[in-house]
């Protein structure tokens, strides 16, 4: 529970028509309503999570939100980010998420951070705030808000979501576990998809950011029992709530100062890695297999490494799809070699990143092929826009 000194918080007539429906609530009621319009909250984020969350803050009365964000508003977000807008689309999201703000409570002061957390800024910007929720959607980013938490003494309100499924918790609030008790050490790079390339259901973000918010509530009015200590998973797809017990880990190493978390998560050695598989293939243009496929020649085979639902998104005429977990089952081997019957083999897949990885895996089968620089993507871009982009 927060401590304001409530002295100098007065609630306004507008404040009392505004909040009525709170000021009835006895866990409320109008010192609670003051609790509110003292606290400060700061926002890591204004995508899935950051969206509704937001909106909920705001619209309860919350006197001073802070968001931190980098990014612009992109058709591809309005799924799911709903505080962003189509005319909003090319423009800072954190502008955006300032104008929807503004329409729903004009009197609540927004404090804007266009940059991208990191070490060297997150104790400053933390400092300030009563609290931190993450709306974040990588693990570095997650270590770093958790571990400046930690640092800040910050109770950290926390949400994920992926494809259809959601978890939510409150860290480092009243002597409870952080992150590193739930994650000790960070998963392989490219082990969990992100939503761009696992998809995510547009209103899942809805029910978890609406949940972070509610914590977030609960931490300022002293009220009710938080989710510290507890990780609540929800099942959309099945409508499934259950919950983990978590744990302080008395054997965690003691968080002293910030480091660099991209390599602790093992990005910069992912990233060399992925550099090395596409570097090690030979590759070709999308204009160059555009002017193979228009030359009628009947000497190579075009594979498609992506999944069936991508192939089924758009596909570049003659491909025969044969996705990445087939061959790195090894399954996938065989039917390639049928695919080629001798002939030369070109690959692609979105962007040119799991076609190479899918030619080093098939370069240790003995089998030899051409990269699509760029993948479909490119090939949209490029070549036939008429292809979808995704």
């Amino acid at each position: 529970m927060l401590n304001p000194n409530l002295d100098d918080i007065q609630l306004t007539k507008d404040d009392y028509e505004r909040y009525s429906r709170h000021l009835i609530l006895p866990e409320v009621g109008v010192e609670g309503q003051k609790r509110l319009k003292a606290a400060s909250v700061l926002c890591i984020g204004t995508g899935g999570l950051g969206s509704p969350l937001l909106l909920y803050l705001a619209a309860a009365g919350i006197g001073r939100l802070g968001i931190v964000d980098f990014d612009v508003v992109d058709t591809s977000n309005l799924q799911r980010q709903v505080i962003h807008g189509t005319s909003w689309v090319g423009k800072p999201k954190i502008e955006s998420a300032k104008a929807r703000i503004l329409e729903i409570n004009p009197y609540c002061q927004i404090d804007l951070y266009e940059t991208r957390l990191s070490s060297e800024n997150a104790l400053d910007l933390f400092a300030p705030y009563d609290i931190v929720v993450d709306g974040t959607d990588n693990f570095p980013t997650r270590y770093l808000v958790n571990d400046a938490c930690v640092l800040t003494g910050k109770p950290n309100v926390y949400g994920s979501i992926f494809r259809f499924e959601g978890q939510a918790t409150v860290f480092n609030y009243q002597d409870g576990p952080n992150y590193r008790d739930l994650y000790p050490e960070p998963p392989p790079p490219g082990l969990v998809p992100s939503c761009a390339e696992g998809g995510v259901l547009g209103i899942l973000p809805g029910i978890i950011g609406t949940i972070q918010a509610t914590e977030t509530v609960k931490i300022i009015l002293g009220a009710g029992e938080t989710l510290s200590g507890r990780l609540l998973l929800y099942d959309s797809l099945n409508m499934k709530f259950r919950e983990l017990k978590l744990r302080p880990n008395p054997e965690r190493p003691v968080i002293e100062t910030l480091i660099d978390y991209e390599e602790f998560c093992g990005i910069p050695q992912a990233q060399a890695a992925e550099a090395q598989e596409q570097a090690a293939a030979p590759e070709i243009t999308v204009v160059e297999l555009k002017q193979l496929l228009d030359s009628g020649a009947d000497d190579f085979v075009l594979v498609d490494v992506r999944n069936p639902h991508e192939y089924e998104i758009g596909k570049i005429p003659g491909s025969v799809l044969i996705p990445l977990p087939d061959i790195e089952n090894g399954d996938g081997v065989a039917q390639v070699k049928d695919a080629m019957n001798g002939h030369r083999l070109v690959v692609h897949c979105k962007s040119g990143m799991r076609s190479a990885k899918a030619l080093s895996l098939l370069k240790d089968a003995g089998i030899e092929g051409t990269n699509v620089k760029g993948g479909i993507l490119a090939w949209s871009r490029e070549v036939d826009p008429s292809v979808p982009e995704y």
